[in-house]
């Protein structure tokens, strides 16, 4: 039994839960058979951190790993074992001469933690834009921290149906419909005129390794996501957005000294905020909120938050929106954004 069989069987829990059942298959048999036989093994059962998915994500890393070496066709036979050609995960003797065989390749790969941009969660921010848009009567400026490759920043490209009322651009390459419960947002047109990002590890979307890194990170029988991400992909790439290599503090110090005038400007995150440091997360809410104590009518600023709260199910979107007085929490929605329960204002 592996060392970390508990770290492997709690991914595959929420593998599971978001709708994966082969990498959660997967996780339970990393988990109960990768031993000190492999050099992959000696590494993960020796962890030097924390293996946990809340922390180096060690099973997702080398998940996204077997996936990579699959989307590479560096491996024929577990090329032909993997989804959308086979449903059931590859026998355990299959797996064990891959890890032997690419044991470069995945050490090298188990170095870095996992990386996503998923698109789905724009079904979290954008009624929040939205709303916004309708009660500041005002274009929006959009920046986000931990943007990844800035995919979510496209999402003003994205169509959109949110409980029947179609939004956004018409014939988009990605189109977002999750399963909605709730009144429909403000029918508000958002005029985004600004978009900046920051990331302490920024995807370039143009760039082949990038895309196999966030590629390799969707998980393989989720097929539906991995058209999202390429359809995401070809409009970053078309409409370029520079993600910032910064922190997130200094950025947001650098930023608000030089807002748009005229336009709100709306500081927002996705299962991003959450894993900053305590005391990261202080300076920021107090930078933002100084900033927000600041606002004007003309220049309005809001904070939308999509992250884990400690509640269930899902996460909570949140709003503050200055200087109005909002501090709302708008709903709850999916990690993946499958499903929103919307409150609104």
């Amino acid at each position: 039994m592996s060392a970390a069989a508990d770290i492997f069987e709690q991914q595959a829990f929420h593998c599971r839960d978001l709708g994966s059942p082969f990498t959660a298959d997967l996780c339970l048999a990393f988990g109960k058979n990768l031993d000190s036989q492999t050099a992959v093994g000696r590494l993960i059962n020796s962890w030097a951190g924390n293996p946990s998915y809340r922390a180096d994500a060690v099973p997702l890393r080398l998940c996204g790993g077997l996936h990579a070496l699959v989307l590479l066709e560096r491996d024929g036979e577990l090329h032909s074992a993997y989804p959308p050609r086979c449903i059931k995960i590859p026998d355990w003797a299959l797996i064990e001469r891959v890890l032997n065989d690419h044991e470069a390749f995945l050490l090298d790969w188990m170095k870095s933690p996992p990386q996503t941009n998923e698109v789905q969660r724009s079904n979290a921010i954008w009624p929040a834009l939205q709303t916004i848009a309708a009660t500041t009567k005002r274009q929006i400026a959009l920046w986000e921290i931990g943007a990844s490759a800035g995919l979510n920043l496209q999402m003003d490209r994205f169509a959109f149906d949110h409980g029947g009322q179609m939004s956004g651009t018409a014939d988009s390459a990605v189109f977002l419909r999750p399963n909605w419960d709730g009144p429909v947002p403000p029918n508000q047109r958002v005029e985004i005129i600004d978009k900046a990002a920051c990331d302490l590890n920024p995807l370039d979307p143009a760039d082949k390794q990038a895309q196999l890194r966030l590629m390799s990170y969707l998980w393989p029988d989720q097929e539906d996501r991995k058209r999202r991400t390429a359809g995401a992909l070809s409009l970053a790439q078309a409409h370029p957005v520079v993600v910032e290599k910064m922190d997130a503090i200094e950025w947001l110090r650098e930023r608000l000294a030089h807002r748009q005038p005229d336009a709100c400007t709306v500081i927002y995150t996705t299962i991003a905020w959450q894993y900053l440091p305590d005391a990261a997360k202080a300076q920021g809410e107090a930078m933002i909120r100084a900033a927000g104590e600041a606002a004007t009518a003309d220049q309005p600023l809001a904070q939308v938050h999509m992250e884990g709260d400690g509640e269930s199910p899902g996460a909570a979107i949140t709003l503050k929106l200055w200087p109005d007085g909002v501090d709302a929490k708008l709903g709850r929605v999916d990690f993946h954004g499958r499903w929103l329960k919307w409150h609104g204002l």
